[in-house]
C-alpha cells in the first residue's frame, strides 16, 4: 500500500474519474465512490497504475451513504479528499418533480457538507490533508431553466472559502475547482440533451480534473477551468442579476420550450 490515500467521490465517469487516474498516477492509493455500479469497473482502471484500489458503490445523497463510505475509510488517513459527486438537473422548475430536485440538493449540499465536516475533522486533528471540492461556475450567476442546481454550486462556492477561513491558521488547504460546460455524463444525466449547452462543444474533463487537481496542490483558494469560463466568471461579478438570468436562459432553455 502507498503511504499516502486519496479519497474521490463521483468518480466513476467525468471529472471525478479523470481526477483519481491522475492521483493513481501520483502514487496514492485510492477509494473511490459513486452511486452506480460502474465504479467497480472504474477502480479497475485506476488499478493499472499499481496502487491500492478500494471502490464504494453508496448514495451520497444520503447520510447513510456517506457513514458507509466513512466506515471503509475506517482509521485510515485522508491525505486528500475530492469531493466531486454532484448532479444536475434541467428544465423549468415548475416542472420538476419534487424528488428529483430534492435528490440534487440532497447530494450536491447536505451529503458533501456532512462528508466534509466528518474528514475536516479527522484533517485537523492532525494538522494535515487537502480538500478540492467541485464547484461550477455556474454558482456565480442565477441559473433559469436550471435553478436548483446553480443554486447548490452557488453554496459550494461559497462554503468553500468560508472553510477555507475557517482553517487558515493550519496546514490544512481547501481548494475550490469551478468547471465550465464539460464533456461528461452530466448533461445527459440532468435531461439537457436538448438545450444549447447541452449540444455545444464543451471543455475536455482531463483538462478539468488537471486543472483542479494542479490547484489543489499548491494550495490555492480557487480555479476557474478554461479560458472562457475565466472570461465569463469575470463578467458574472459586474453584470447585473437579471442580466445573467437571461443569459443563462439563452443556454439552458429547451429547444422547443
Amino acid at each position: 500500500m502507498a503511504e499516502k490515500l486519496a479519497v474521490i467521490t463521483g468518480a466513476s465517469t467525468g471529472i471525478g474519474y479523470e481526477i483519481a487516474k491522475i492521483a493513481a498516477s501520483e502514487g496514492y492509493d485510492l477509494i473511490v465512490v459513486a452511486d452506480e455500479p460502474q465504479i467497480n469497473t472504474a477502480a479497475g482502471d485506476f488499478g493499472a497504475d499499481g496502487v491500492s484500489v478500494q471502490a464504494v458503490q453508496a448514495d451520497l445523497s444520503t447520510i447513510e451513504g456517506n457513514d458507509q463510505l466513512l466506515a471503509a475509510i475506517g482509521e485510515r488517513v485522508i491525505d486528500v479528499l475530492v469531493a466531486n459527486a454532484g448532479l444536475g438537473l434541467g428544465h423549468a422548475f415548475l416542472e420538476q418533480d419534487v424528488d428529483a430536485w430534492r435528490h440534487v440538493i440532497d447530494t450536491n449540499v447536505t451529503g458533501t457538507t456532512y462528508l466534509l465536516q466528518k474528514v475536516l475533522q479527522q484533517m485537523k486533528a492532525r494538522d494535515a490533508g487537502q480538500v478540492l471540492i467541485t464547484g461550477s461556475i455556474a454558482g456565480l450567476m442565477p441559473g433559469a431553466y436550471q435553478a436548483v442546481y446553480n443554486g447548490t454550486k452557488a453554496y459550494l462556492d461559497s462554503f468553500a472559502y468560508a472553510l477555507r477561513n475557517e482553517m487558515k491558521d493550519t496546514n490544512v488547504s481547501i481548494t475550490v475547482l469551478m468547471p465550465g460546460p464539460t464533456e461528461t455524463e452530466f448533461f445527459r444525466r440532468a435531461n439537457m440533451l436538448d438545450t444549447p449547452v447541452g449540444t455545444q462543444e464543451k471543455d475536455d474533463a482531463g483538462m478539468v480534473a488537471r486543472t483542479g487537481w494542479d490547484a489543489m496542490k499548491k494550495g490555492s483558494a480557487h480555479v476557474v477551468a478554461g479560458t472562457k469560463n475565466k472570461i465569463q466568471a469575470a463578467v458574472s461579478h459586474v453584470v447585473p442579476d437579471t442580466v445573467l438570468a437571461r443569459m443563462h436562459e439563452n443556454l439552458a432553455k429547451p429547444n422547443d420550450a
